[in-house]
């Protein structure tokens, strides 16, 4: 059966950054192709293009992923019913809660949150064991049955032991997903009925060349010392590097629209929710930054390129193209052109060897080390390039129904 599936492909010049720590502080990385790579997780190049969701889409298209999630509840009950205080939604909102998602809900310890032994802490609201993914949709319909059941003016635990109201609270859980959602995926380990299969995947980005982790020596001057007082008043270390990244991420439009359908608004066409979340990933995916160390390093680049397919079958990743790291050549270009050399010789042979050929290609690139990529699809620029995508995914779906 014919599929709709988007392939990213992205290469990206990165100068001194730490995008991505791990435990010991230095960038990750990996071995690839029997050398060590920079690598940036796909957590974090996931959690950076959701970010970028913030400014793409209406905030009641997002959820919020959170263990405060009877916090997050009582304040959208207070919106909705002013005269309820924070201490009486607090019980009804946990055991909707917990209804919904089969989450434990329980107080927070003090020593937890920072305050242990302070007997003039005011109250703290119930969390969740582990974080839960709702959408602003779910939070809607959960705070409404929440100020319901206060209404009745029952035990909140009575309350949700009927079964229409049960049922009514894992319903509004498990429809209406938000695009966050229905591209990244949602468990909750304790209803597996309500969780959401991401139709949305990311690989950890990895340089195309060999790289080497490097340390910068710092110190810091006191502001307060005289000059009696040489010397730093601090003085570390950090790690870093720079690299030509290649992104890959694949979306699987058929799951996508899937995860969508109880999203639709009255009066939308068959689409438009996928069309709004396949745009809003295809730029959030590709403008994005990891902000760790930022404000160290300020390595705030966009791509060198960008190759967005359209394919009918399964989604495919070219990192092979740089199993055999890219080596810097004598004539001081970089590592960029022939990175695109490399993707220009492998995307043909690839697709022609087990006849996988997208349907559509779109080139975004910059600058004429770039030039071998120009024969690979329609070249266009980020604005086409989001509207193109949209409007195919569209066309396809509506073809399909």
């Amino acid at each position: 059966m014919s599929r709709t599936i988007l392939d990213v492909h992205i290469l990206q010049t990165v100068p001194p950054s730490n995008l991505n720590r791990d435990d010991t502080g230095a960038p990750k990385s990996a071995v690839y192709g029997g050398v060590r790579r920079s690598r940036v997780s796909s957590q974090a190049w996931k959690r950076a293009t959701r970010t970028a969701f913030y400014d793409l889409l209406d905030p009641a298209e997002l959820g919020v992923r959170t263990k405060k999630v009877v916090e997050t509840l009582t304040e959208r009950v207070a919106e909705l019913e002013p005269s309820l205080k924070a201490e009486q939604v607090w019980p009804m909102a946990a055991e909707i809660v917990q209804a919904a998602t089969g989450a434990k809900i329980e107080a927070p310890s003090r020593k937890a949150v920072g305050k242990d032994g302070d007997a003039d802490a005011p109250p703290l609201a119930p969390q969740a064991s582990y974080l839960l993914f709702l959408s602003a949709r779910q939070i809607d319909g959960l705070a409404a049955l929440t100020i319901e059941g206060i209404g009745k003016g029952t035990e909140p635990k009575v309350f949700v032991k009927d079964k229409d109201v049960k049922a009514r609270a894992k319903q509004i859980a498990a429809t209406r997903h938000s695009v966050d959602i229905a591209l990244f995926g949602r468990m909750v380990a304790d209803t597996s009925d309500i969780n959401v299969d991401a139709a949305a995947q990311v690989a950890h980005a990895i340089s195309v060349h060999a790289v080497d982790t490097e340390a910068d020596y710092f110190t810091a001057v006191d502001d307060q010392n005289s000059s009696a007082e040489p010397g730093a008043g601090m003085i570390g270390t950090i790690d870093f590097n720079s690299a030509t990244l290649y992104r890959y991420a694949a979306v699987d439009i058929d799951l996508l629209s899937k995860n969508l359908d109880a999203g639709l608004l009255d009066g939308e066409r068959t689409g438009e929710p996928v069309r709004r979340a396949v745009e809003a990933f295809i730029e959030g995916f590709t403008m994005s930054m990891p902000t760790g160390k930022a404000n160290t390093f300020g390595n705030h680049t966009l791509p060198d390129a960008v190759i967005v397919k359209l394919r009918s079958a399964r989604p495919v990743s070219f990192v092979g193209a740089f199993e055999k790291p890219v080596v810097q050549e004598d004539t001081g270009d970089g590592h960029v052109r022939a990175a695109c050399k490399a993707l220009a010789d492998h995307i043909p042979a690839v697709e022609k060897a087990f006849g996988a050929t997208a349907d559509r290609t779109w080139i975004l690139r910059v600058g004429d080390h770039t030039a071998d990529l120009a024969t690979l699809g329609t070249e266009v620029d980020l604005r086409p390039l989001v509207a193109e995508v949209g409007e195919a995914v569209v066309e396809r779906l509506g073809k399909r129904g």
